[in-house]
């Protein structure tokens, strides 16, 4: 299969819709479909403010390839360095993407399908679907997730998610923070859709720096105030402000 179709890139204004597009085995990560997801969040189109990612099919993303994982098995430790690092920056450049990012989470997600899930802002889940870090089951482990999955649920649930390599619900992962909101497979799309709608009511420069909170928080009241106060004087929070005090819909508003 050519790479270019392992991944459907969709660009509708300020939303750019990835699609994990490998159903015929559960849209299983391998080292073409890595590439092309970093090119995707590496390179957004001008004017992206929302990024969401899905999986073809009735799977999300079933973790790594099984052709690529027996590949892998032949490479020497600097080889396999040189392939997890590949790895380890999709994360980065996902979680550190300045627009929102959306999982829309559509089935199951195991080993690097929780990764990805881990690394976006906001995630979705529809009923049913099902989560396991699942590394260990193949004598390997989390580690290039690590960082995204520790700093999403916090290192109580990682230890007894990486330790177990445990098959868990929607619900707990709900309970633990790896996903936000749970839905019926049929309201999806819509409770999606509400999620872009609310990125998009918000100011673009605002969305990025928020998430840069997030990530590295201020480390001194100073700093933070500093930031804040830079923000401030700044036209995008000119305008906002102006918007909410004039009633009316701020410039930077989009209809989605």
């Amino acid at each position: 299969m050519p790479y270019s179709a392992m991944l459907e890139v969709e660009s509708d204004g300020p939303i750019l819709r990835l699609t994990l597009a490998r159903p015929e085995v559960r849209n299983a990560l391998n080292d073409g479909l890595i590439d092309l997801l970093s090119e995707a969040f590496s390179n957004l189109p001008p004017g992206t403010r929302c990024v969401t990612i899905t999986g073809a099919g009735t799977a999300f993303c079933a973790g790594g390839d099984l052709e690529w994982m027996r590949k892998a098995a032949s490479y020497t430790e600097e080889q396999n360095f040189e392939d997890a690092m590949r790895i380890a920056r999709l994360w980065e450049s996902i979680s550190r993407c300045p627009a929102a990012v959306i999982a829309r989470v559509n089935g199951h997600a195991f080993g690097g399908g929780c990764g990805l899930v881990s690394a976006a802002d906001a995630a979705v889940a529809a009923d049913g679907s099902l989560f396991a870090f699942s590394e260990p089951r193949l004598g390997l482990i989390p580690a290039t997730i690590s960082r995204v999955v520790i700093d999403k649920i916090g290192r109580g649930h990682s230890r007894a998610l990486f330790a177990t390599g445990e098959t868990f619900d929607a619900s707990r992962a709900l309970c633990m923070g790896l996903v936000h909101e749970v839905v019926a497979p049929d309201e999806l799309d819509a409770a999606v859709t509400k999620k872009i709608r609310s990125v998009l009511a918000c100011g673009p420069e605002a969305v990025a720096s928020s998430k840069r909170l997030a990530l590295d928080p201020p480390g001194t009241l100073e700093e933070a105030s500093r930031l804040l106060a830079a923000t401030r004087s700044g036209d995008e929070a000119k305008e906002g402000i102006s918007a909410f005090l004039g009633k009316r819909r701020a410039a930077f508003f989009v209809e989605a």
